[in-house]
């Protein structure tokens, strides 16, 4: 196992012993307490493991992460911090003739950076209606008040949002 240290760039690393090794042959690189930030999102205390074999067509990356994210709730409109996990296996190859779809081919200084498949992995697993807990109560309709913090006792008269619309409906007749 190898600790990751590059603060610059701590997803970024030196292969070139691996590209040499027999087949079979992998290494498990470990990161801690990482930060990756695009413009779109930026995933924090992130951790986990990358465990990189050597195979004939080039070096095969299984990585396994978890981090948080910063989200507004739907609901209640409240920033909270959501947990993530994430997995990911995919192959840089040695020549062009062996890249897959993923399109990874090693480069001439033999360091691969796995920044974006980090980031491209983790995307995937934000939700798509971010909620900071279950049981979450949301906002009142009528005054806007965070129904987890205090209840402002208005109660809708039928039950259900779309009320209005259905008077709406019956004033057209």
């Amino acid at each position: 196992m190898s600790a990751v240290t590059n603060p610059r760039k701590p997803l970024r690393l030196n292969v070139g012993f691996l590209i040499n090794s027999p087949i079979g042959i992998n290494r498990d690189f470990i990161f801690d307490s990482l930060t990756v930030t695009s413009d779109d999102i930026a995933i924090g205390e992130i951790e986990g493991v990358a465990k990189i074999s050597r195979t004939p067509q080039g070096l095969f990356v299984e990585g396994k992460f978890g981090g948080t994210i910063s989200l507004e709730c739907v609901r209640c409109l409240c920033d909270y911090i959501q947990p993530l996990s994430w997995e990911f296996s995919e192959l840089f190859a040695f020549t062009e003739e062996n890249i897959t779809e993923s399109g990874l081919l090693i480069p001439d200084d033999a360091h691969i950076d796995l920044q974006e498949l980090v980031h491209d992995f983790a995307l995937v697993e934000v939700p798509i209606k971010p909620i900071c807990k279950p049981e979450c109560r949301g906002l009142c309709m009528e005054c806007g008040q965070n129904l987890n913090e205090k209840d402002c006792g208005h109660r809708p008269e039928n039950g259900s949002p779309f009320s209005v619309l259905k008077d709406m409906l019956n004033q057209d007749d």
